[in-house]
C-alpha cells in the first residue's frame, strides 16, 4: 500500500463468491472466504510489511456460505488476514475466536514469519479447562499475512516435457538441501528455487540422466513449536500452513515468480517437476494446536471431528488432524490448489503424502471415493502425473496396489524386498523376482502396467543409501528425542562395522553393496526413484529421521572424492543403459510365454546351472538368481503404440557370501558383459567362457545381440 498505508479504503463493493481467495482483476481485488458456520467475518488490512493492522472491513455479503467483498482501491502487494466470529464450542466442534488473526486458506503469497506465542492459541494455554477455555489475546503480531498477488508471468513457449511413464527416472530432491553447499552455484542463490535454474544444477541432472525432479514439500509450512524451542527446524516441510503459496524460505527474491522461473527453466532443459504435497493434514495439529487458519475459519467443516466427541479429531495421519474431504468445500480447496499448481505454476504432477487419508469416507478408505472421482473427471488433473504414498496411520490405511487407474504408487514392497535380499536375508527369491518384473501381483489385476510401481530403495524418510550399508541401528540422537523417533526396522547391514571406518575391506564391500542396490533399482521394470545425494554417497551419520535437521547433516556435500565420483559415473551408466534399451522400460508385464513374433519366452528365471527354475526350486535358501529376457519379441514401449525389438539380456544376482559360477544360455562367447558390480568402473567386455563367475554379493548384466544363438 506504500504511501496510502494510512488512508482507509472507503469503496467497498459486494464482490463475488467465486473465485475464493484474494483475486486481482486489473482494477481491484475480490475477497472471498468460505465459512459455513461463521456468524460474521472481518477482513483485516495491514501495511505493506504486514506488521501493523490499518483497517478492518466488515464483510456483509454472504452467498452459499461464502463471505465476499470487492475493494476497487486495493492493489497487488496488499497484506491481509481475517477475523471470523462465531460460536466457541469445542465440545461441538466449533472454535471461532475473532481475537485470532487467520491466514486465508487460499492465500497465494505470504509476508512475514510466524513467531511462536501463547497468543496464537484459541484457548488459554495452561488453564485448568485447557482448550475449553477462551483466550482474548490478539495474535496478529505473531502471524504471517496473506498478500494479494499479481499472477502475470511470461511463460513464452513453455511446454510440459510429458515424459512417458516408462521412460521416467525420478530424482527426489529437497530444494535447500540440494544446493546449499554447491560451490558452483552463486552463494546468494544457494538453497533456493533460483539455484535449481542455474547451469551447475541443470548440468548435474543432465549428466545423471534423470528425467523428473520430485521436490519435497514447497507449500508454505510451519516450523513446529517444539522444534523451534530446541533450536531445530522442520526441514522436510510436511506441516502445511497454506496450499497455494510457495514456501518463502526457499526464495532468494521473495517473489512467487522465482518458482515459475525455476519450472520454466527446468522444462526448457527437458525435466519434469513433480511436487510432494500434503493435503491429508495441516500444521494446526490436534485439539491443543494453534488457531492459524482453517481451524478458526470453520473447524467443523475443514477437519474430521470424532463422531462421539467433536472436541477431538480423528487422526489418521499421526499429525493431530485429518482434512475432511467428504466436505465439498474442503474437497474444493484441495482441487483448486492442485489446479492452481498445474495451470498457473505449470508443474507436471504430484506425489500425495499419506494418500490413503484422502480416500477416507465415514472413516474408511474407499479407493473410488469422491476425491478420486473429482480428479478423474477434471480436464486438467486427469492429464498430470499422480503418485500416491498408498498408506496412512489409520485402520485399513495400507492400500498398496489398490489405487484407481491413472495412479502410480510408491511400492514399499519393492524397497523391503530388495533391501532384504542384498542384506542376505533368506526366503526372498520369489519376492525379488516379482519386483524385478514390475510387481504384476500388485498392479496387474486392475489393468495397470509396470509403471504403476514407483520403485525405490531409499527416500527422504529413512536411511540414505550410504547409511543403509554403514549402520545396523538408527542414530537419531541429534533430534532431541533420545533416539526414540524413526523406524527401527531398516533392513540395513553395516558390512562389519557400525558407522565410519578405515577398514579397506569393509569400505570396498559397502561400495559394492551400493552398486548392487542401485543396479537393481535402475534395471527393474517400473519407474525408478533415486534419492538426491545417493549418487554421491551422501550420509546423514545414521540418522533415519532427519526431518528436523536443516544443516550440513542433510545438505548434500559436493566435495569431489574418488568414491563419490565413481559412484556418480556408475549411476549415469545405469540410467544410460536403461534409456538405450526398451527391455528395461516395458509398458506391459512379462507373460512368461512365447510371443507371436518369437518362439522364446519373454522372460525365463534361471538357476546357476543354467536350467529354468521349476516351482520346487523357489525355496527359502535360494540366494542366486538369473533373469533372462528375450529381445526377439516386439516390446511395446512407445506412447503412440511404437513397438521394437531389443537385445537378449541376462541379469544375474548373487546375494551369497561366496562366488558362484553361472552357466550361460547357449554359446557363452556370444555374451557381452555390460555391468558387473564387482568392478568399480565400467566393466564392458566379451565373455568367452561357458559359465560366468559371479562374484560374492554382486550383480552382473550380460547382453546377447539379436540373431545370435
Amino acid at each position: 500500500m506504500t504511501k496510502r498505508d494510512h488512508v482507509p479504503l472507503t469503496a467497498i463493493w459486494p464482490g463475488r463468491p467465486y473465485p475464493l481467495g484474494a483475486t486481482w482483476d486489473g482494477q481491484g481485488v475480490n475477497f472471498a472466504l468460505f465459512s459455513r458456520h461463521a456468524e460474521g467475518v472481518e477482513l483485516c488490512l495491514f501495511d505493506d510489511k504486514g506488521r501493523h493492522e490499518r483497517q478492518r472491513i466488515r464483510v456483509r455479503e454472504r452467498t452459499n456460505d461464502v463471505w465476499h467483498c470487492y475493494l476497487p482501491e486495493a492493489r497487488p502487494g496488499m497484506a491481509y488476514g481475517y477475523r471470523v466470529h462465531g460460536r466457541y464450542k469445542p465440545e461441538e466442534g466449533h472454535r471461532f475466536n475473532p481475537h485470532k488473526l487467520l491466514l486465508d486458506p487460499y492465500a497465494k503469497d505470504l509476508i512475514g514469519e510466524l513467531r511462536w506465542s501463547d497468543a496464537l492459541y484459541g484457548y488459554s494455554v495452561g488453564s485448568k479447562r485447557q482448550d475449553l477455555s477462551f483466550d482474548r489475546r490478539d495474535s496478529a503480531a505473531f502471524m504471517p499475512k496473506g498478500r494479494v498477488l499479481e499472477t502475470a508471468f511470461t511463460w513464452g513457449d513453455d511446454r510440459r516435457p510429458e515424459v512417458p511413464w516408462q521412460d521416467m527416472v525420478i530424482y527426489e530432491m529437497h530444494v535447500r538441501g540440494f544446493s546449499q553447499l554447491h560451490p558452483d552455484i552463486p552463494e546468494h542463490l544457494r538453497g533456493t528455487y533460483g539455484a535449481l535454474a542455474t547451469e551447475p544444477a541443470i548440468e548435474h541432472l543432465k549428466r545423471l540422466g534423470v528425467t523428473t525432479i520430485e521436490l519435497l514439500p514447497v507449500h508454505a509450512y510451519l516450523n513446529d513449536r517444539h522444534l523451534a524451542e530446541k533450536g531445530l527446524q522442520n526441514y522436510w516441510g510436511y506441516n502445511t500452513l497454506g496450499y497455494f503459496a510457495p514456501e518463502v524460505r526457499y526464495s532468494a527474491s521473495g517473489k512467487v515468480k522465482e518458482f515459475k522461473t525455476m519450472v520454466k527453466t527446468l522444462h526448457a532443459a527437458g525435466f519434469e517437476v513433480i511436487l510432494d504435497v500434503v493435503y491429508n493434514h495441516t500444521c494446526e495439529g490436534n485439539h491443543l494446536g494453534p488457531t492459524l487458519s482453517m481451524r478458526g475459519v470453520d473447524n467443523a467443516s475443514y477437519y474430521i471431528a470424532n463422531a462421539q466427541q467433536p472436541r477431538y479429531y480423528d487422526d489418521f495421519t499421526g499429525c493431530g488432524n485429518t482434512v475432511n474431504l467428504e466436505q465439498p468445500r474442503a474437497l474444493q480447496l484441495v482441487m483448486d490448489s492442485l489446479r492452481y499448481w498445474a495451470e498457473e505454476m505449470h508443474v507436471d504432477g504430484f506425489r500425495f503424502d499419506l494418500a490413503s487419508a484422502l480416500a477416507r469416507e465415514a472413516g474408511k478408505v474407499e479407493n473410488l471415493g469422491g476425491f478420486f472421482d473429482a480428479i478423474r473427471q477434471d480436464p486438467t488433473l486427469n492429464c498430470v502425473k499422480l503418485i500416491a504414498e498408498p498408506w496412512d496411520l489409520g485402520h485399513g490405511g495400507y492400500q498398496v496396489g489398490n489405487f484407481p487407474p491413472g495412479w502410480a504408487e510408491w511400492n514399499d514392497r519393492y524397497r523391503d524386498g530388495m533391501r532384504g535380499w542384498w542384506k542376505g536375508d533368506e526366503g526372498l527369491a520369489g519376492e525379488v523376482a516379482k519386483r524385478l518384473a514390475g510387481s504384476q501381483d500388485l498392479y496387474g489385476w486392475s489393468g495397470k502396467g509396470p509403471h504403476a510401481s514407483i520403485n525405490f530403495i531409499t527416500a527422504h524418510d529413512g536411511f540414505t543409501l550410504q547409511d543403509l550399508v554403514a549402520y545396523n541401528q538408527k542414530h537419531n540422537e541429534a533430534n532431541g528425542e533420545d533416539n526414540r523417533d524413526g523406524h527401527d526396522n531398516n533392513l540395513s547391514w553395516n558390512c562389519g562395522a557400525e558407522g565410519p571406518t578405515d577398514d579397506p575391506a569393509v569400505k570396498a564391500l559397502r561400495e559394492r553393496q551400493k552398486r548392487n542396490l542401485l543396479a537393481t533399482l535402475l534395471l527393474s521394470q517400473g519407474v525408478p526413484m533415486l534419492l538426491a545425494g545417493d549418487e554421491r554417497g551422501h550420509s546423514q551419520r545414521g540418522n533415519n529421521n532427519a526431518y528436523c535437521q536443516d544443516n550440513e547433516l542433510t545438505w548434500l556435500d559436493w566435495t569431489p572424492s574418488p568414491e563419490g565420483d565413481a559412484l556418480q559415473a556408475f549411476v549415469a551408466l545405469l540410467i544410460r543403459t536403461r534409456r538405450q534399451h526398451p527391455s528395461f522400460r516395458r509398458r506391459s508385464f512379462f507373460r512368461g510365454e512365447p510371443s507371436a513374433e518369437s518362439v522364446a519366452k519373454d522372460v525365463v528365471w534361471l538357476k546357476p546351472d543354467g536350467e529354468e527354475m521349476a516351482p520346487a526350486d523357489w525355496g527359502p535358501h535360494v540366494r542366486c538368481l538369473g533373469m533372462l529376457f528375450s529381445g526377439t519379441g516386439l516390446i511395446d514401449v512407445g506412447p503412440r503404440g511404437e513397438r521394437q525389438q531389443d537385445n537378449d539380456f541376462l541379469l544375474l544376482l548373487n546375494a551369497y557370501h561366496e562366488p558362484l559360477p553361472f552357466v550361460l544360455p547357449a554359446s557363452g562367447h556370444h555374451w557381452t558383459r555390460l555391468i558387473d558390480t564387482a568392478h568399480e568402473t565400467e566393466a564392458s567386455a566379451e565373455v568367452a567362457q561357458r559359465s560366468y563367475l559371479l562374484q560374492d554379493r554382486s550383480l552382473a548384466l550380460l547382453r546377447r545381440k539379436l540373431g545370435e544363438p
